[in-house]
């Protein structure tokens, strides 16, 4: 799963921290959000998938990574 941030989308507050605080912070700046963990493990995804419901702004996106393939000869 890759997950990406729409920096203008994204309206500060802070709902995704307070979510899944291992894969999003909150710039000191601007109070936007950054992402820490752009590939979250299994253990952050139900974490990541609710932080992207609750995202009033809709700044968040989730990317199924794509089917590896086996190396075979």
């Amino acid at each position: 799963m890759q997950v990406t941030v729409d920096q203008d989308r994204c309206c500060g507050s802070g709902q995704c921290v307070l979510t899944a605080p291992a894969v999003f912070d909150q710039s000191e700046d601007d109070g936007l959000v950054r992402v820490l963990d752009p590939e979250p493990g299994p253990a952050e995804l139900p974490a990541v998938r609710l932080a992207t419901a609750l995202c009033p702004g809709g700044a968040i996106s989730l990317t199924e990574a794509p089917a590896r393939r086996s190396a075979t000869p």
